[in-house]
């Protein structure tokens, strides 16, 4: 499948205008990196598409029409910005706990660890019995069945995969939950007058004064996740134009090339949910919010009294998001997972390991499962936002990791896609742009989507979370 049909689709499939679909140009083809999967058309679609609302919302506000175009290189670059990220010059802190990767068991089957928490990373090791390091942890693992390892990690609440093909993934119950499950859902949850994209501040309005210069600008923003799913949601949302607060509780582990690679147009509040007063300035912020951005585990959030119904309630008219990683129903629903084991446990890995006759198993050249499910929760936002400018309504978006994985394998693979040369910073330099920051100066992938009428940009610079206050900007 091409990326305008996977694009052609998608837009189909949230009830979007075909006609929308004459202003928009994708160009490039698969493979432009080193996998079987079609990650370029991947990546093409959903930015594509996020883009392409984007250029609607503009038109409902202003009735100006636009070009858009997504070339496939600059879609990977954005796809693996966090492998391009450079501070002054220099590399990016850390990305990768040193334990983290794949390890061969007892039976000869494989299971990938994923520990770049610390608290992780201390119940793995826990949880095997044995000293902190790397030859301790490959050889307490060969004395496990994988199986038992995998069932033994995910009831401790640990952050494992077992790698299995698309065939024994496609047996699982789980993955029976998932295939009566479309890619993306924008499903009305409460009912509210129309409500206009955006308000009239002082940054909507263009240099003359008329008009609202940015697809979302006057859009304000509340977004509680970390690592990159949720976060390029809302970076998604800021370039253009969006008000993006952030919020982190200050308990809560992150990453931290990932916080300033994805932290790029947001400001960033701490507020620790475990304490009434704070929840309390968090439903304030709720009352004057369009968006609700949310990748915490299904139902968490619900706990302290802000589920998606609750907020439709105090706050009509809202758009709520939600981002998991295995999908809102099935026996895995709460269990923790990253894109990397999604990966691993629904035969990605399996498949690329078979194509390119490795060993080990094989994860696909980036985060592809992540940043495309970070585009389709921008996308399934801001239609929902058009909606409810037109319909009323408070609204549910929701998607998932292994949703979008599901998806790029029906997208079809490329026999001999893994040859394909690796790229490097080098090769994609001209796809940067830099930034001055409290980091440093940052070098990162540049949005990749080019619109004729609204660009989009960064108003902000990544700042260390809980820079800021918990309160709207003026």
């Amino acid at each position: 499948m091409t990326a305008i049909t996977a694009l052609e689709s998608l837009w189909s499939l949230a009830g979007c205008d075909a006609a929308a679909l004459n202003d928009i140009r994708l160009t490039g083809d698969d493979p432009g990196l080193p996998s079987v999967y079609r990650v370029g058309a991947l990546a093409s679609a959903t930015i594509g598409a996020a883009a392409l609302a984007a250029a609607q919302c503009h038109r409902l506000r202003t009735g100006r029409h636009q070009r858009v175009e997504v070339e496939q290189r600059r879609a990977l670059a954005v796809f693996r910005s966090e492998r391009y990220l450079r501070i002054d010059d220099g590399a990016a802190p850390q990305l990768r706990d040193p334990l983290m990767g794949f390890y061969e068991t007892r039976d000869g089957r494989w299971i990938q660890l994923h520990t770049n928490f610390p608290h992780h990373r201390q119940g793995v090791v826990g949880l095997l019995g044995c000293e902190d390091d790397l030859a301790a942890v490959r050889a307490a693992i060969r004395e496990w069945d994988g199986a038992a390892l995998d069932q033994a990690l995910a009831d401790a609440g640990l952050c494992a995969a077992l790698i299995r093909s698309p065939d024994e993934w496609a047996a699982l119950p789980q993955a029976a939950a998932l295939a009566s499950l479309p890619l993306i859902e924008i499903e009305r949850i409460g009912d509210a007058p129309p409500q206009p994209i955006g308000r009239a501040t002082s940054r909507t309005r263009d240099a003359a004064g008329a008009g609202d210069a940015r697809p979302l600008g006057g859009v304000r923003v509340l977004e509680l996740s970390r690592i990159i799913a949720g976060p390029v949601a809302g970076r998604t949302l800021a370039q253009h134009g969006a008000d993006v607060l952030l919020i982190n509780g200050p308990h809560l582990p992150n990453i931290a090339p990932l916080v300033i690679d994805n932290g790029r147009g947001k400001r960033s509040a701490f507020l620790d949910l475990r304490r009434e007063q704070q929840r309390a300035t968090l439903h304030t912020l709720v009352q004057e919010a369009d968006v609700f951005v949310q990748a915490y585990r299904p139902g968490a959030l619900a706990e302290h009294g802000f589920g998606p119904e609750a907020l439709a309630q105090a706050r009509p008219g809202i758009v709520y998001v939600s981002v998991c990683a295995y999908g809102r129903t099935g026996p895995w629903a709460q269990r923790r997972g990253f894109d990397s084991l999604v990966q691993s446990a629904s035969g990605i890995a399996w498949t690329e390991r078979e194509a390119a006759g490795t060993s080990a198993p094989k994860h696909l050249p980036c985060q592809a499962l992540d940043h495309a499910t970070g585009f389709l929760a921008a996308f399934g936002a801001m239609v929902a936002l058009m909606r409810r400018a037109v319909q009323g309504g408070s609204w549910h978006v929701r998607v998932s990791l292994a949703q979008t994985g599901h998806w790029l394998q029906s997208l079809g693979t490329i026999a001999d896609g893994w040859r394909t040369p690796e790229l490097g910073l080098d090769d994609v330099r001209d796809l940067m742009q830099t930034m001055e920051s409290p980091f440093g100066k940052v070098l990162a992938a540049a949005p990749a989507e080019t619109m004729s009428a609204t660009p989009p940009r960064f108003d902000r610079p990544p700042v260390p979370l809980g820079t800021d206050e918990a309160r709207w900007a003026p």
